[in-house]
């Protein structure tokens, strides 16, 4: 997996690719705490290039949620794959993120 922080002004963006599983997720969530840390919002999580997610992503993803939460930030996941998304489908996830189909969209404020 690959973790890559575009750190503007205004606005982040994780962009993930590989597998988000159990081995890998702390790298995300190493970048999403980084973040959090500096109270940046929103903080954009880009999954374009993931296929496969695994509870531990998801739950890497509930946090980073809760993060900005505690500083009333904006936390925004873009461009799921059909696998991805129904994951977050199925354990109804879908009602609590903001889930946005481009980055471009996840982006607008």
């Amino acid at each position: 997996m690959q973790v890559k922080v575009l750190d503007g002004n205004d606005s982040a963006v994780i962009s993930v690719s590989g597998d988000v599983d159990l081995y890998s997720s702390p790298e995300m969530r190493k970048a999403i705490t980084q973040l959090c840390k500096k109270k940046v919002t929103p903080i954009v999580v880009n999954l374009s290039g993931v296929d496969y997610m695994d509870s531990s992503g998801v739950a890497t993803l509930v946090e980073g949620l809760q993060l900005t939460g505690k500083y009333k930030g904006i936390f925004r996941i873009a461009c799921l794959s059909q696998g991805v998304r129904e994951v977050f489908e199925l354990a109804r996830l879908d009602r609590v993120f903001s889930i946005f189909d481009t980055l471009d969209e996840a982006l607008k404020t």
